[in-house]
């Protein structure tokens, strides 16, 4: 059976091969695997980032697959009404989805979190005023979460103008007067904040991906929403 991975030894970073130790009956070999890079040395051997770790990619497959998610539902609810037909009413269509939003988002958390549990710290990260820094922005984060939340309600949270159920007016008062979309904002601020408290610069990477992966759904979501809203001023007015 296969034992401990050895290295050879005085040997240049660069030039590291690793060797699996097989013990047959009788007798004992090795089997050389493929040279390492210094690149994947660096990540590997007390570096920033390990690669290696499972809980590191299943957190990024989460990241990705969420807004992916729930656009696609959103979009083909809004073209077919499926989840309408299928709960017998646009608003418990709504709160359908908004349910498994809110649970694929507590998933999401829960291995980004275990994610950075399994990654090396950085002594720079574990300064106070980092940490303090770190409280400060998760509130931050949390306080735009929570009173977006508030003055959208449910259905304008959780994406009900896909469903026909639309606003009489947008909303401009706070968290909207300080940012257009205060639920990404804020949603990136606490990964932020978390990624800090957990002194990860696995975490910090993780949140530049959750920004760019907001900001790329915003390029979709924007203009679609936007539209629905136009071809419902469209209608009041030939109505009129």
């Amino acid at each position: 059976m296969c034992s401990d991975i050895q290295t050879i030894p005085k040997t240049p970073r660069s030039q590291i091969n690793t060797y699996y130790s097989v013990d047959r009956p009788g007798h004992q070999h090795f089997i050389k695997t493929r040279k390492m890079s210094p690149i994947e040395l660096g990540w590997y051997e007390g570096g920033l980032i390990d690669l290696r770790r499972h809980s590191f990619w299943l957190s990024l497959a989460w990241i990705l697959f969420n807004p992916i998610f729930w656009n696609f539902i959103a979009r083909q609810e809004h073209s077919t009404r499926f989840l309408t037909r299928l709960l017998g009413s646009p608003h418990r269509g709504c709160y359908f989805l908004g349910g498994v939003i809110f649970i694929i988002g507590l998933l999401r958390d829960h291995y980004f979190k275990q994610a950075l549990e399994h990654q090396p710290t950085h002594p720079l990260l574990s300064q106070p005023i980092i940490q303090l820094i770190s409280k400060a922005v998760f509130t931050s984060g949390a306080i735009l979460v929570a009173s977006s939340m508030w003055a959208l309600g449910f259905t304008g949270t959780y994406l009900g103008d896909y469903f026909g159920i639309l606003m009489d007016e947008i909303v401009e008062g706070f968290p909207f007067s300080l940012t257009s979309s205060p639920m990404y904002d804020g949603s990136t601020l606490c990964f932020l904040g978390t990624a800090l408290s957990y002194q990860s610069p696995a975490g910090l990477v993780l949140t530049g991906i959750v920004y760019l992966v907001y900001q790329l759904a915003l390029r979709f979501e924007d203009p679609f929403t936007a539209n629905i809203y136009r071809q419902r001023d469209l209608k009041s007015n030939k109505s009129k």
